[in-house]
Parts: C-alpha cells; sequence; structure tokens
C-alpha cells in the first residue's frame, strides 16, 4: 500500500465532507454523500472518456477543497459546530479500523468477482476507459460502473491489490452506515444508537452469502438506499436539501446495478410522502407541489442511468445479462411455455414461504419487530407512533420485490438458471438487509418520540420517568453494546476463517507461481485444472482472463489423449499454467516433452515449456 497516497486520500475525503457539510448536510451524511458526488463526476468523465484525468482531478480537487476549509476556519468563515463524539462514534471507528485490516489482508474468492467486479476495476485502472465492443474480456457490458469507479479511484492512489478493492468497497459500505445515524434526533441516548449498531451487526448474518470480502454490489445497494432514506427524513425541514439527496442517491443506486430501481422507487415514494407531510399549505395543494417536486427530483436522477443505456445500446450490439431490453424480453417469453413459468413459480413460492430460508426468517424478524414495538409504545406507554404504517409499507415493498425478482427469472435468466433460482437467496437478502435497517430506523424514531422528556434540550441524567426505567436504559445500553461488538468480531472472525480456507483456491493459487499481469493482451493461455466444477461452470477461465489480463484464457480439466493430440492442444497456446499438480497432464508432459514438471507458469515452444514468471506482451 501505498501510505502517501492514502494519506492524499483521506485528505481529499475530508475536503469533500468539509463543503459539503458547509451546505447543510449532516455530519452523519456528509461522507457517503460526498463519495457519492466524487463516484459521480468520475462517471461523467468516465463517460466523456476522461478517466484517467478523473481519478486523479476528482481526488486533487479534494485536496484543495481541505486547503479553502482551513482557510475558511482562520478568517472564521462558515465555521461549522462541533457536534460531539459519542459511543457509537467510537464503536464505528474501532470496529471499522479492525474491519478494514482484515479485508485489507483478504483474498479475493467468490465467482463473480472474477466474472466481472474485480476484472472490471483492474480494466479501468489499466485501460483508463469504460469498455468498448472490441474489449471481449468484458461479458457483463451493461452493468452499471459506480461502485468500480469509486474503487477504481482509491487503487489508484493506494496501489492495486485484492485487499485494496475490498477496502474501497467497505469504504463505501461503513460510510452508509455511519449516515443512518442522522436519524437521530438526541444522540446522547445510547440506547437509541446501538439498537442501530446492534441492527448493523445482525445485517451480516443476511449477508452470509456475499460477506464484505467479495466485490458484490448486493450489499452495497441496500445500505446506500438506507443511506438515502436516512437523509430524506433528516432534511425534512429543508425540501431543498431532501430533493438534492434523493436525487444524488437515486443517480448512484440505478448506476450501482439495473436492480437498483426498486429502491429508487422506494426512495421516490417516501420523498413525496416526506414533502406532503411536512410541507405547509392546504393539503391538496401540499400534493400538488409534492408530486411535482418528486418527479422532478426522480427525473434528474434517472438521467446519469438513461445515459448509461443509450451509451449501452450504441458500444454493444449483442444484448448483456440483466441489461434492459423489451425486445429480449419479448424473446425470452416467447421461448418459454406457461408450464416452464409455473414451474419457476412453484419452485419460487416454495423458497419465500420455506422457514428454512434465511430471507423468510428476516421478513418474520422485521414483522415480529416492528409489530411488538407498537403493541409495547401504543398500548404500554399510551404514545402514538407510525410504526404500524411503517411495517404496512415494508410489507408492500417486500410483495413487489419478490414479484420483480421472479419477473427476472422468467424474462431474463436462461432456463437452467432459472429453474435452480440462481442467486435468489442473495437476492432476496438484500432487500431483507434494507428493510431491516429501515425498520430499525423507525424504531429508534418511534421511541424517541415516546421517551418521558420529548424536548432534547431539557434531557438529562434525571430524565427519566423512575429509578427503574433508568436501570432498564443503562443495561439495555450495555447489552446491546455488548452483542453488537460480539456479533461483529463474529463476523471478522469469519472473514479470516475464509481467508484460510482461500490459501488452497486458484486465485491464490496463481500468485504463487506467476506475476499478476496488468497489461491487456491477447495471449492464448491454457489453465490446467484438475478440478472438473471450475472448468466447467468457466471459474477457471475467468480467474485466469482476471489475472494474466487476456481474453484467451481457457481451462481444461480433461487430458485423457494420445501423445500426438496432447501435443496438438499445447501448440494452440502461448503459456501453460500449472496451478497445481495434475495426474494426467504431468503424465502427459513426461511422455511427450520428457519434461517433468508439477506446479508453475510456462511458455510454449517447439521443444515443449519453458518455465517463466510472467507472460510477456
Amino acid at each position: 500500500m501505498s501510505i502517501s497516497g492514502l494519506i492524499v486520500f483521506i485528505m481529499a475525503q475530508i475536503g469533500y465532507t468539509g463543503m459539503v457539510r458547509m451546505a447543510g448536510v449532516n455530519k452523519y451524511m456528509s461522507w457517503i454523500t460526498s463519495m457519492v458526488i466524487q463516484t459521480l463526476l468520475l462517471y461523467v468523465l468516465a463517460m466523456l472518456n476522461w478517466l484517467k484525468f478523473g481519478l486523479k482531478a476528482v481526488v486533487i480537487l479534494g485536496c484543495i477543497f481541505v486547503v479553502v476549509r482551513i482557510g475558511s476556519i482562520i478568517f472564521r468563515v462558515g465555521k461549522l459546530p462541533f457536534e460531539g463524539i459519542h459511543y457509537f462514534d467510537v464503536w464505528m471507528i474501532v470496529i471499522g479500523i479492525i474491519m478494514g485490516r482484515i479485508l485489507f489482508a483478504s483474498p479475493l474468492i467468490h465467482y463473480d468477482n472474477y466474472s466481472h467486479w474485480a476484472l472490471f476495476i483492474k480494466y479501468l485502472l489499466f485501460q483508463g476507459h469504460l469498455p468498448v465492443a472490441a474489449d471481449t474480456i468484458i461479458s457483463f457490458t451493461s452493468y452499471p460502473p459506480a461502485t468500480a469507479l469509486f474503487i477504481t479511484q482509491f487503487v489508484s492512489w493506494v496501489g492495486f491489490s485484492d485487499g485494496a478493492m475490498l477496502l474501497g468497497q467497505f469504504l463505501l459500505i461503513w460510510a452508509s452506515i455511519y449516515g443512518i445515524f442522522a436519524v437521530l434526533r438526541d444522540r446522547t441516548r445510547s440506547t437509541n444508537s446501538f439498537i442501530i449498531c446492534f441492527a448493523v451487526s445482525i445485517i451480516n448474518i443476511f449477508n452470509i452469502s456475499i460477506r464484505m470480502n467479495n466485490l458484490l454490489v448486493d450489499f452495497v445497494l441496500p445500505v446506500v438506499a438506507a443511506a438515502g432514506f436516512a437523509g430524506v427524513y433528516a432534511y425534512r425541514r429543508s425540501p431543498w436539501l431532501q430533493c438534492a439527496t434523493a436525487s444524488l442517491f437515486s443517480a448512484e443506486l440505478l448506476l450501482i446495478k439495473n436492480s437498483g430501481t426498486m429502491y429508487v422507487v422506494m426512495l421516490g415514494c417516501y420523498l413525496l410522502y416526506s414533502l406532503v407531510t411536512n410541507g405547509q399549505g392546504q393539503r391538496w395543494k401540499r400534493l400538488g407541489k409534492g408530486i411535482s417536486q418528486t418527479v422532478v427530483t426522480m427525473g434528474l436522477g434517472y438521467l446519469p442511468f438513461f445515459w448509461w443505456n443509450q451509451h449501452v445500446h450504441a458500444t454493444f450490439s449483442a444484448v448483456s445479462k440483466h441489461q434492459i431490453s423489451t425486445d429480449a424480453y419479448k424473446s425470452q417469453l416467447a421461448h418459454e411455455s406457461s408450464a416452464v413459468i409455473a414451474k419457476i413459480g412453484s419452485k419460487f413460492l416454495h423458497q419465500i414461504l420455506s422457514f428454512n430460508s434465511l430471507s423468510t426468517r428476516g421478513v418474520l424478524l422485521i414483522n415480529v419487530g416492528l409489530l411488538g414495538a407498537w403493541i409495547i409504545i401504543r398500548w404500554f406507554l399510551r404514545k402514538k407512533n407510525n410504526l404500524l404504517k411503517s411495517l404496512i409499507a415494508i410489507d408492500i415493498s417486500f410483495i413487489a420485490y419478490y414479484i420483480s425478482i421472479f419477473a427476472m427469472y422468467i424474462v431474463s435468466m436462461p432456463y437452467a438458471e432459472a429453474i435452480l433460482l440462481d442467486g435468489s437467496e442473495r437476492y432476496l437478502s438484500s432487500m431483507v438487509i434494507l428493510n431491516l435497517l429501515l425498520a430499525t430506523m423507525v424504531l429508534v424514531v418511534a421511541m424517541d418520540r415516546a421517551s418521558f422528556e420529548e424536548d432534547v434540550s431539557k434531557r438529562g441524567i434525571r430524565s427519566f420517568r423512575n429509578v427503574i426505567t433508568k436501570n432498564v436504559y443503562q443495561l439495555s445500553s450495555l447489552v446491546l453494546m455488548l452483542f453488537s461488538s460480539i456479533l461483529m468480531f463474529s463476523e471478522i472472525n469469519g472473514v479470516k476463517y475464509n481467508n484460510t480456507l482461500g490459501k488452497e483456491q486458484l486465485p491464490v493459487q496463481l500468485k504463487q507461481i506467476a506475476q499478476q499481469s496488468t497489461q491487456y493482451n491477447h495471449q492464448k493461455i491454457l489453465l490446467v485444472d484438475p478440478h472438473f466444477n471450475d472448468v466447467n461452470n468457466y471459474y477457471a477461465g475467468y480467474v485466469g482472463r482476471y489475472y494474466f489480463f487476456s481474453d484467451q484464457v481457457v481451462g481444461q480439466e480433461n487430458f485423457m489423449m494420445s501423445q500426438a493430440e496432447f501435443k496438438n492442444t499445447i501448440k494452440q497456446y502461448d503459456y501453460v499454467v500449472l496451478p497445481e499438480w495434475h495426474r494426467t497432464f504431468t503424465t502427459m508432459l513426461e511422455k511427450t516433452y520428457h519434461q517433468d514438471y508439477k506446479t508453475g507458469l510456462f511458455k510454449v515452444t517447439k521443444d515443449g515449456l519453458q518455465k517463466v514468471n510472467k507472460i510477456n506482451v
């Protein structure tokens, strides 16, 4: 890692954060808001084919903002009030540092890292532009680039590695989670703040199939969306800030992944509700004004994604997986019989109604938790609250999301993947994560409003109904803090354990035998893998394409052939990669070329294989 590059990057983040705070952005929302702004700036520059310039200019601009902020402080212009340090701030910093260190030492193992996300970041960094039609190394050409752009900016300053990419993504995740604390009206009440911390630790359970040590956006989407909701709520007395936040986060969500559309619709509905509820004047006038403001706001948020779709259609002739294409949908439906649709539907219903499904348990947890809290606050504390209305809205979003996921399997997935509900638990868990965070936010708001002393300015150590409630408050704060910490350390240990298991995986093996290539090339490379499944599902090929940065990598497991066939097979390639001992390949190599190699990277010559440590481009 480049320490000087990291320092410059951190300075830039401080600069952007200071400037957005001067514009009225909440302290807790400032970090993720500034990252969203940087990502959108990078996106515009990338679309204009100025990505190389943008990777440097956006960070340098942030450093300039630091100088401006220092000047404003010296001359006492735009001074920001100090909001204090609270227990949850310390918790977030300590847990964040520990998790960040572990992620930086983690390898990339998951399939999707190599089929797209890590490969895409590597391409952006070393090619310096978005993919074009001739670059066949990128398969999923319709996937939007937002998360990859921010991570690319980070690794361009601190150095390229698996851990650096994971750390860059973690900054987005942790900044989004920190933004959720913006909903707290009284941050001195540690019970409410540690309820959020506890929810943050709980969502890792539903993120178990993804984990933070993978460059998959299925966890980034819900936490960024949750931060957007927190911002809209925090600025409920400032409509222009609400609209600006909703527009920025809508653009970001749509540019993270196409499936972000559902999150944007939810954010738009909440913006409309907030504008109408907190507006002034007659209800019908507030409704009309709220609708017009929401339409303009969400329209502006959609424009960057519209630009991306136009770019994809203009640049690539083939339809990529999950690309929004009505023609592709019609073609897919034309080949799907009613029996096939019914079969997929039956299997989908069985999964979402099964108690063995982790996402279904999450739905039940949210419903039981909010319903129980509503009963306690409404009937025992005699306080009105919006928990029941919020629960109904959350359940409607679950139903709508389930319908959209089922539609995706029908219209945009091959039957072989759809009938297996490939990735369904991962997709469904994303909505569980978002709604669990939303449920937590409405819960802590309701608890704050139900407090014995409603006026925050009058609260103190004696602002409790009696000694019993004070003791309950103190004990619950301690218990929540302990369990939040235990669960987070459990997640950290889980990542560490996965790292130890990954030492025998193909991506780690390649690092032990060859130097990674960073120059895009078309060298023909044969990757010999003794594991049939790695070859059959193209994992070996994707890993090789990423590591050697070539679009001509082929994985092969079967070498039961004659010596003549073996020689002809080898001659088709420029290099052969042997990450671990392969019985059949080693035997054929000895018989054909009288060479005895167990592992390594080899250049193909007329006399056999010549061991090297990197490919020459």
